[in-house]
């Protein structure tokens, strides 16, 4: 029995093994390619160059990379504090607001998920281009804040929450508003907070409307810069790893620095 078990725990160690190394090698890879010439790379180098300040100098001395970091987390940004801001509010208002007919129009809600991007893009280019915002990073914006996913992840956090808690507050004459502020939003800390590396990770790697929306180089995000640098006849592939370990940088630091909360905030929405 103790070998049975001995064996199988040896074959579950080795396959994480693996699958840690899969994991793990896209980055290594990455990180060896900022120090490579795009010719050792293509060669399939896997050992750290002498390239980097070389590759350093190449993407900064023909991008405005900060200016493009700068877009990037100014969209990024304010995407998150949008969509946290109205999508908790509005799952509050779906989980403590009791109606006839709530269900059915959170439900209606949520089947809109099942239309995917590509049938809205269209619509969404007329409304862009109605209301000037073309090569705007609000026509960017905008149709990201509302996120039915981050509703219902909210809702489904908000139906642990004590709801005698709520009553207790309204009894007492607190406000809507002052309840939320006040005495919800501190309280949920870790939920906000997985929400917010969910929304900062799609808003930053977002690509596709980006594209279509920003026209002109001085509104450029990385993921457009990315795509850029890949798309030329002779692409150096050197600056296009440094490019993507910049691009990845604040995606890890946003990660690393909310992980303790993050755990918190999926097993919380999850229990449901």
């Amino acid at each position: 029995m103790k070998k049975d078990t001995k064996i199988k725990n040896l074959i579950v160690y080795i396959f994480l093994i693996i699958m840690s190394i899969v994991s793990v090698f896209p980055f290594f890879w990455m990180i060896v390619g900022m120090t490579n010439k795009s010719v050792d790379i293509i060669k399939g180098k896997l050992t750290f160059g002498n390239a980097l300040i070389e590759n350093f100098n190449n993407l900064f001395s023909n991008y405005e990379v900060g200016r493009i970091i700068i877009n990037s987390f100014k969209i990024s940004l304010t995407i998150v504090i949008g969509s946290l801001l109205i999508s908790s509010m509005a799952a509050y208002g779906f989980e403590f607001y009791p109606s006839k007919i709530r269900e059915k129009i959170y439900a209606i809600l949520l089947a809109t998920m099942m239309i995917p991007f590509a049938a809205l893009m269209v619509p969404l280019f007329r409304l862009m281009v109605a209301f000037n915002l073309l090569d705007s990073h609000w026509g960017v914006i905008l149709p990201m804040l509302p996120s039915v996913f981050l509703i219902f992840f909210f809702r489904q956090s908000f139906k642990l929450y004590p709801k005698e808690i709520i009553m207790a507050a309204r009894v007492d004459g607190a406000s809507e508003l002052r309840i939320f502020l006040s005495i919800v939003f501190p309280s949920m800390k870790s939920t906000y907070a997985a929400a917010a590396i969910y929304s900062f990770m799609t808003s930053w790697n977002s690509y596709l409307w980006p594209l279509i929306v920003l026209q002109s180089d001085e509104q450029k995000t990385m993921t457009l810069l990315v795509s850029t640098l890949s798309s030329g006849y002779n692409p150096d592939f050197g600056v296009i790893m440094t490019t993507v370990v910049l691009a990845t940088l604040p995606m890890i630091i946003v990660f690393f620095g909310l992980q303790k909360y993050f755990v918190q905030g999926i097993l919380g929405s999850v229990k449901q």
